[in-house]
């Protein structure tokens, strides 16, 4: 019944809008949100379903950024969720090595093919920090991983995926609770040597005013 409620409305009125507008005037607003999130639901399983086809059929990148930017703008999807729905797609493409020592550089190898497309949909801090949980969860969850962490994160940091300010965030007090320990200690020296590049171009900056 669900997905039949468009059919309630003449063919030229079936459209997520009209329905919106209908029932909220009609003081049925809940009823409206509900199929809008149905049909944000349906969007995104869409979206990755093409998303996981194109990458399988190996079409350039250019033409997914196109098509996914369509996508958002279409389904007013966020591009938060998008680079969520885009990790994932990337790391399930691929027959992951069991062996932990080999699983990290076959990683490395994978996303640094996939980060022009990953960097294209990590304009805003809060997508990058999106990308950051998504990847502790992935390393969490997947236990060959959960060495590789650090390793992606320096990757998508020079590929310019990631940004700075949200690796310090994250690692500060944005992080998940899943393997924090392990991922903290393993991040210190880089967010070290963050800190301290920051500090220096900060000075670099005062001396040139």
């Amino acid at each position: 019944m669900d997905n039949r409620l468009m059919e309630l409305f003449p063919a030229n009125k079936q459209s997520v809008e009209h329905f919106s507008k209908y029932f909220t005037e009609a003081g049925l607003k809940e009823l409206s949100e509900y199929v809008r999130n149905q049909q944000t639901i349906g969007a995104r399983k869409e979206l990755q379903k093409e998303l996981q086809e194109q990458m399988s059929r190996g079409d350039p990148f250019k033409d997914i950024i196109l098509y996914v930017k369509e996508e958002m703008k279409k389904n007013n999807i966020s591009e938060q969720t998008v680079i969520a729905i885009i990790w994932s797609s990337v790391m399930s493409t691929v027959e992951w090595n069991k062996k932990e020592e080999l699983v990290a550089e076959q990683a490395i190898k994978h996303l640094k093919q996939y980060s022009p497309l990953l960097a294209a949909f990590t304009t805003q801090g809060q997508s990058e920090l999106t990308l950051l949980l998504k990847i502790q969860e992935y390393c969490y969850d997947n236990i060959h991983f959960m060495k590789a962490f650090q390793k992606i994160v320096v990757l998508f940091y020079k590929a310019e995926v990631l940004s700075e300010e949200p690796i310090l965030k994250w690692y500060k007090d944005a992080h998940l609770a899943k393997g924090k320990s392990v991922f903290l200690e393993q991040m210190k020296k880089f967010v070290e040597w963050l800190k301290n590049a920051e500090e220096e171009s900060e000075s670099e900056g005062e001396e040139g005013d």
